[in-house]
């Protein structure tokens, strides 16, 4: 692994974290939404990350599967929640059923800070790493003056 393996590497964690805490804020936002476009209530979004090899050529995409060494990560897919609403029961609310039940968004509030704190420190994690990447090039760079 080089120097820039490690920089596309920590980049491409940077990019899957945010895109994570995204829709983890989307997730917040969308916590007393009970219509969306699709009906029913808002449905909680997950992002699934999976490891992708960073080269290109078949020969050296044969060489990193033997070697086992996957160096980025990419999100496979954005995923909803197949959890069933919550029943809160509001007969004020525009869209109670008839027993006055109101389908809610199945989001945890204390579950979803969880995952913004993950996916944050995960994105530190990735900053310091393409910080320590840059230092390193450019002692390199020092020595060879």
């Amino acid at each position: 692994m080089d120097f820039f393996d490690a920089i596309q590497a920590s980049s491409s964690g940077l990019s899957a974290q945010r895109l994570r805490m995204n829709l983890i804020s989307g997730n917040l936002a969308n916590i007393n939404t009970t219509r969306t476009r699709e009906g029913g209530p808002y449905r909680r979004k997950e992002a699934i990350f999976a490891a992708r090899s960073g080269v290109e050529s078949f020969k050296n995409i044969m060489a990193d599967r033997q070697r086992k060494q996957l160096s980025m990560v990419a999100v496979d897919r954005i995923t909803e929640d197949p959890n069933p609403p919550v029943m809160k029961y509001d007969p004020q609310h525009p869209d109670a059923d008839e027993k006055g039940y109101v389908a809610m968004p199945n989001i945890n509030v204390m579950e979803e800070m969880v995952n913004m704190i993950s996916a944050t420190r995960s994105y530190e994690a990735n900053v310091s790493a393409l910080k320590a990447a840059k230092e390193m090039i450019s002692r390199a760079l020092e020595i060879g003056k």
